[in-house]
């Protein structure tokens, strides 16, 4: 009798085992003159690589800039130690200096850095204050000469963590590839410019770069049945779900209607995806464009505002069964938009506010889970 031979396990891609995988496309989504720097990330996975639905997100783990490494190690003196450099690139936070590493270098600086470093030490506010802003360079430079031993900056150093970005694009839109809708975060402090690790890692990729990726299944965030029809709320790279949410439909033919409300700066410079959006709108794959450009126009006008302004026919869709999807900040724009569907509940569905409140934060949300948010 022959012997079973049982088939090798594919391990499953998480953030502590990676998928290694390539960049495809790396492309500014903003048009001159923006003050954004948006980009649109293809990233090739082949047919090895982790597989997707709409609604999950793609953890990426980055890696410091090797221009930063550099100087960080320069001022350290240990510009030489390879492996101390590659150990810094790929598991330490260089772009927002830890109280730790502060406290460190306060403790080994010499003459009034030791005394101005010590002093903002003892003081949690101002130590508060001091790191808010400032990288570990930043640090060094205010204390010209310290050392430290290759042994130990590893320890005094936040250790990098994946991001997690929406994913743009629907498995079977490109098969084998994965879409990203990133915003470049940067800014000048302390005489110097700086930028988001992952969002900065992302945006200077280029050529056949390696990426290390995994996916984190969305819990909630999915799409109805293809009956159903749907409302997004993304405003700007929190449409990076919702580009995904109709390709996907427009694919499969589903036959809900799709309404997206989109928001930015400038309709000129900022319309993400803009012709694709116009397109789907020709093609009858997206029923209702609602836009709100902010700085178009002397009052600012936000995706809530475009919301209450067509609250009618919204509150209509919502009683005829439609779910309704929001993405991007929590801080405040999904605040802004919850409380418009409060107001919006209490204008059109004949609600006094308690009740507005009760059917958005229970009934909608939990009991009939129509209301389903990506927000971060």
């Amino acid at each position: 009798m022959s012997e079973l031979v049982t088939p090798p396990v594919t391990p499953a891609f998480s953030r502590n085992n990676p998928f290694s995988s390539q960049l495809k496309e790396n492309r500014c989504l903003n048009q001159s003159g923006s003050s954004k720097d948006t980009r649109h990330i293809v990233i090739e996975l082949g047919s090895s690589g982790p597989t997707y639905i709409c609604g999950d997100s793609l953890g990426v783990v980055p890696r410091n800039p090797d221009s930063l490494v550099r100087e960080f190690t320069q001022r350290l003196g240990l510009h030489e130690d390879a492996a101390l450099h590659e150990t810094i690139a790929t598991s330490a936070v260089l772009n927002r200096a830890g109280k730790k590493f502060v406290k460190a270098v306060a403790e080994k600086a010499t003459g009034t850095a030791r005394e101005k470093l010590q002093a903002i030490c003892a003081d949690e506010k101002k130590l508060d204050e001091y790191v808010f802003d400032r990288d570990v360079v930043d640090v060094l430079h205010d204390a010209p000469g310290v050392h430290l031993e290759p042994s130990e900056i590893p320890n005094l150093l936040n250790k990098i963590a994946p991001r997690l970005y929406s994913i743009a694009s629907s498995p079977d839109h490109r098969p084998g590839e994965v879409h990203l809708t990133v915003a470049l975060v940067q800014y000048n402090s302390h005489g110097r410019t700086k930028k988001g690790l992952a969002s900065g890692y992302l945006a200077d990729l280029s050529g056949a770069t390696s990426i290390p990726v995994y996916v984190q299944p969305t819990r909630h965030f999915h799409l109805p049945a293809p009956d159903r029809d749907i409302i997004m709320v993304g405003p700007g790279t929190g449409i990076a779900p919702f580009r995904a949410f109709l390709q996907h439909r427009a694919r499969h033919g589903h036959t809900g209607r799709n309404w997206l409300f989109f928001g930015d700066q400038h309709a000129k410079t900022d319309f993400l995806y803009g012709n694709e959006f116009s397109d789907a709108q020709k093609t009858g794959h997206l029923h209702k464009l609602s836009t709100a450009f902010s700085r178009d126009q002397a009052d600012k006008i936000y995706v809530q505002h475009r919301m209450e302004e067509e609250g009618a026919e919204l509150w209509q869709w919502l009683q005829n069964g439609a779910y309704f999807y929001v993405c991007g900040d929590a801080k405040r724009m999904a605040k802004d938009v919850h409380a418009a569907l409060i107001k919006i509940a209490g204008r059109h569905g004949g609600k006094t506010p308690e009740q507005a409140e009760e059917w958005v934060s229970v009934t909608f949300s939990k009991t009939e889970k129509r209301y389903l948010k990506d927000v971060y």
